[in-house]
């Protein structure tokens, strides 16, 4: 018997002990990074995720990883002594039926690059989804940031293609910020190699 090898859409296995919505693990991820105490200014981060129809997907996983509000960290090797005590910076997020996802955090501080130079406020994103062998990584930045100017990750950019990757601010609902992820089609979210 010859042919062709039917298809078969790999994955997502999310559901079991990675989203936190079926499982109880909160002491490792949530969609929550805020904990009692912890300083900053809390925020909300909400958006969608896409597939190249521009149909929400479901069952997608969104994670993002964080500096504290004085842009230190809490892990391994890049700890520092300006982190909080307490603040993971660490989230994960499965997507509703229509490919939404939320998170609450603080809004992070500023980081130095591998440079030195100090890089603007940002989230590092990583974004799982069915039918993907290898997951995306990107960056979320805010459109109130004036330091975004100087971003040296953000300025490798091209000009027309970085309001993908900046979050914008929802008036009337506090301190909110939304971005939808575009995994293909003609706005694509920017992604980057590992």
């Amino acid at each position: 018997m010859s042919g062709i090898t039917p298809s078969q859409t790999v994955g997502p296995y999310f559901a079991y002990c990675l989203t936190p919505s079926r499982y109880p693990l909160h002491e490792i991820f949530s969609t929550d990074l805020t904990v009692p105490g912890v300083e900053g200014e809390r925020i909300t981060l909400t958006g969608r995720v896409f597939d190249g129809n521009g149909d929400g997907i479901s069952d997608a996983m969104v994670e993002i990883w964080q500096a504290d509000a004085k842009g230190g960290f809490d892990h391994g090797s890049l700890s520092n002594t300006k982190s909080n005590s307490g603040f993971k910076g660490f989230g994960r997020a499965e997507t509703t039926a229509d490919g939404t996802y939320s998170f609450t955090t603080v809004k992070p501080g500023r980081v130095p690059g591998p440079d030195g130079k100090l890089q603007a406020p940002h989230l590092a994103v990583t974004v799982f989804s069915r039918g993907m062998l290898t997951h995306l990584f990107t960056r979320f930045y805010f459109d109130d940031e004036a330091s975004n100017a100087e971003d040296p990750i953000l300025n490798l950019v091209p000009q027309d293609r970085r309001a993908t990757i900046i979050a914008k601010s929802v008036k009337g609902q506090g301190k909110a910020y939304y971005l939808d992820i575009r995994i293909q089609g003609g706005d694509e979210t920017v992604f980057f190699e590992a």
